[in-house]
C-alpha cells in the first residue's frame, strides 16, 4: 500500500496549480485533466459532473512520489472560510527551511495568513517551527521546520 494524492477542489484551478508550482516547487503531472461523462456522474454521484483540472507533483519525493490533485468543477458551491479547528481535512504541510521567507512568498502570491509563527518544544517529538496561512482560494497550508 502507498500513499498516492491528496484532492483540492479548487474553484480556478489553473490559477490555483500555479501558486503550488511557484511557491512550493510542486511540478505539473501531464496530461490535463477534462474529465466527463457517465462513469464520472456514477463515481462523484453529481449528475452531470464535469472535472478540469491536473496532478502536480509534490517537492522531496521524485518521479513515483504522492501528487497533489487541483481539480475544478463546473457546478458552483458554497466556500466556507478557512478555520483551522473546522471537521474534516485541516491542513496540508511543507518542511521548508526559512518559515519566515516562505510566510512572505506564501503572502506575496496571494495566500493569507491564519495565525502567527510559533515556536515550540513538543515533549518527546522534539522542537518545531511553524505557522498557519492559506492558498488563495483558503486551503490551509501549515509551513514548518523542524529544529
Amino acid at each position: 500500500m502507498r500513499y498516492v494524492h491528496t484532492n483540492i477542489v479548487a474553484e480556478d484551478w489553473k490559477s490555483l496549480a500555479d501558486f503550488y508550482v511557484k511557491v512550493f516547487g510542486c511540478t505539473p503531472v501531464p496530461p490535463e485533466r477534462d474529465l466527463s461523462g457517465e462513469w464520472l456522474e456514477k463515481a462523484t454521484g453529481i449528475v452531470g459532473a464535469h472535472i478540469r483540472g491536473i496532478h502536480l507533483r509534490l517537492p522531496g519525493h521524485g518521479e513515483g512520489g504522492p501528487t497533489l490533485e487541483i481539480f475544478q468543477y463546473d457546478a458552483d458551491h458554497e466556500h466556507t472560510a478557512p478555520l483551522a479547528s473546522r471537521p474534516g481535512l485541516g491542513h496540508i504541510a511543507f518542511a521548508v527551511e526559512e518559515v519566515a521567507a516562505v510566510k512572505v512568498a506564501v503572502l506575496e502570491a496571494g495566500g493569507g495568513a491564519v495565525g502567527e509563527v510559533v515556536s515550540v518544544e513538543i515533549p518527546g517529538a522534539g522542537g518545531i517551527e511553524f505557522v498557519y496561512l492559506t492558498d488563495p482560494e483558503g486551503n490551509i497550508i501549515e509551513i514548518q521546520r523542524v529544529k
